[in-house]
Parts: structure tokens; C-alpha cells; sequence
């Protein structure tokens, strides 16, 4: 059972980003002025401390950087840009 969670866990996590960040571009279309987050940054980094966490906890490279791209873009969004 946690093979198949482990094999399964980077599929579902960039299923979930990729139906988190197509629902949220196809909403940005609808609402012009609505003020600006931190998302695709959050990504970023978040891909970078994966993979870094993924490395140094055990070779699990692939299920860091799903996991830090979710965990970014969650992040990235609950934060506002100030203009």
C-alpha cells in the first residue's frame, strides 16, 4: 500500500496544481481588478525547497517537487502584491 501511495503521490499533486492554476487563470479573465498575488513565485520556490528536502530526505526527488509546487502556490496565493 505505501508503494503504491508513493508512486501514486506525485500524480496527484500535479493534478491538483495544474486544476488549482488553470481554475484560478480562467477566474483572473473574469475580475481585471482584482489585486495581484505571489502564486507562480511561490511555485518557484517551492519547486527549489523540494527538491532540496526531496534530496537530503531519502532520493525522493520527484514527490518533493510535486509537493513543493503545491505547498508554494497555496502559500503564494494567500499573499496579496502591494502596488
Amino acid at each position: 500500500m505505501k508503494d503504491f501511495f508513493m508512486a501514486a503521490l506525485p500524480w496527484i499533486c500535479m493534478g491538483l496544481l495544474l486544476a488549482i492554476f488553470f481554475a484560478r487563470s480562467a477566474h483572473k479573465k473574469k475580475e481585471k481588478d482584482k489585486p495581484e498575488n505571489y502564486g507562480t513565485e511561490g511555485m518557484c520556490l517551492g519547486m527549489c525547497f523540494g527538491t532540496a528536502l526531496g534530496t537530503a530526505l531519502g532520493n525522493n526527488t520527484g514527490i518533493g517537487i510535486s509537493v513543493g509546487m503545491l505547498l508554494g502556490l497555496a502559500i503564494g496565493s494567500s499573499i496579496t502584491k502591494q502596488k
